[in-house]
């Protein structure tokens, strides 16, 4: 029997087993994301350092978790996914585990900032894009969204005990817990983790029987990022989604994943209760990631991304009347409809991402607009401190990013006009 017959009639086709090994790699991966806003408090107590100084160091992990993805893309093209995770899940629990030891402001952004910033920036969103454009031809959009969805289910695992462990335990056990986590996946990736369906003899997941791999590219990684953002350049839709990623970054990583829980805080919540409702931010951002990519597979990511953005956009206008002593229902309302959103936009942008550049580039090309995602949350997670040390709250940093949710929900529309909606779903 042909190798491709043999493939459709089997129940359980191993690309579920590349996605669910990825999706526990970005879960451990995910502790050292959630762990800034969990350790500002405890930071500033332990130390006497200023919000605004540790907040820089957050701001350069975020800035270099986005600016390491085109390049750590072009090395999983090159020389192949599982030695580029296994090296980023190595350099994120030394870098976490380090920081015990530290005890000036420049070795947290050295170390949180740099070393962690670039192993978790390996990882990424172009890890969990890499896996479904390699395994995956149909439900593409919905292991996408399961994947982006991760880093969400990690905040789910990770926030509520380490904040724990930071009221109880001391701000150390929380780098303990997340290099820990971290270290554990490494033997785990090596193991079970395939490159591609060939180096099992399978096709893609929903691949016809006269499918080609994508041919690969024989420059090296550098080349390849700067040439492939050279050529991206010149098409007008490549900076409208650099723009709209941006202000992603801008609205969720670098304002809410940072300064949610100081925020809360100021406003006299507890830190465990704080974080737990971020953590449920978590729960309802895997619901609404995977119907996202569903949607994603079905009707126009651009109108998706319309709604996403402007929906996102009103409820950080509403955030800062709502934010309580305790947690009051006005509270949940925001909980559910800002998780529902936090990253749905990733399916619809992958998605435009391969319809502009093409199968062959679409993960570079992605890695280059996440960076510009990264870009607007390093300047949000610094930018909201300083506000917050100015004015004495987050409020007017909350407005300000709301009003260029609803910007980029008008921004969004202008992509690939003239493109027909099966083109971009295909």
């Amino acid at each position: 029997m042909p190798k491709a017959q043999s493939v459709r009639i089997r129940r359980f086709h191993p690309a579920w087993l590349a996605a669910g090994i990825t999706f526990l790699t970005l879960v451990a991966s995910a502790g050292f994301r959630s762990a800034p806003s969990v350790l500002i408090m405890p930071l500033e107590m332990a130390f006497g350092w200023t919000r605004d100084s540790i907040s820089l160091a957050v701001s350069i992990n975020v800035l270099l978790y986005g600016l390491t993805a085109p390049f750590a893309a072009a090395l999983m093209e090159r020389f192949g996914i599982r030695q580029v995770v296994m090296g980023a899940l190595t350099a994120v629990g030394v870098g976490s585990c380090g920081t015990i030891f530290m005890t000036a402001p420049w070795h947290l952004m050295l170390l949180w900032g740099v070393v962690v910033g670039m192993g978790t920036g390996s990882m990424a969103l172009v890890f969990a894009a890499s896996i479904a454009n390699r395994w995956f031809i149909k439900r593409r959009g919905v292991v996408v969204g399961a994947l982006t969805a991760a880093a969400a289910t990690g905040q789910l695992i990770f926030l509520p005990g380490l904040s724990y462990l930071a009221v109880h335990h001391g701000w150390r056990s929380v780098s303990i817990a997340v290099g820990g986590a971290a270290l554990v996946m490494v033997p785990i990736v090596a193991i079970f983790l395939r490159e591609a369906p060939s180096d099992l003899g399978v096709l893609p997941y929903g691949a016809p029987d006269d499918w080609e791999p994508p041919v690969k590219h024989s420059m090296n990684a550098a080349k390849l990022a700067i040439h492939t953002l050279k050529e991206s350049a010149k098409v007008r839709d490549f900076w409208y989604l650099v723009a709209s990623f941006f202000v992603c970054g801008l609205s969720t990583s670098g304002l809410m994943g940072t300064h949610f829980i100081p925020a809360a805080m100021d406003h006299g919540m507890g830190e465990v209760a704080a974080a737990s409702l971020l953590a449920l931010v978590g729960v309802f951002d895997v619901i609404g990631t995977i119907f996202s990519g569903w949607l994603t597979d079905k009707y126009d990511p651009r109108k998706l991304l319309f709604f996403y953005y402007f929906l996102r956009g009103i409820s950080l206008f509403l955030l800062p009347s709502i934010l309580f002593k305790t947690v009051h229902p006005s509270t949940l309302v925001f909980v559910i409809f800002y998780g529902l959103d936090w990253v749905a936009t990733v399916p619809p942008t992958i998605m435009l991402c391969r319809a502009i550049a093409g199968p062959e580039r679409a993960t570079v090309v992605y890695g280059w607009v996440f960076a510009a995602h990264q870009i607007g949350g390093a300047i949000a997670a610094y930018g909201a401190a300083l506000l917050r040390v100015k004015f004495g709250d987050y409020a007017i940093a909350f407005y300000i990013s709301g009003i260029f949710c609803v910007l980029s929900a008008l921004l969004v529309l202008r992509i690939a006009r003239g493109v027909s909606n099966k083109e971009l779903v295909r």
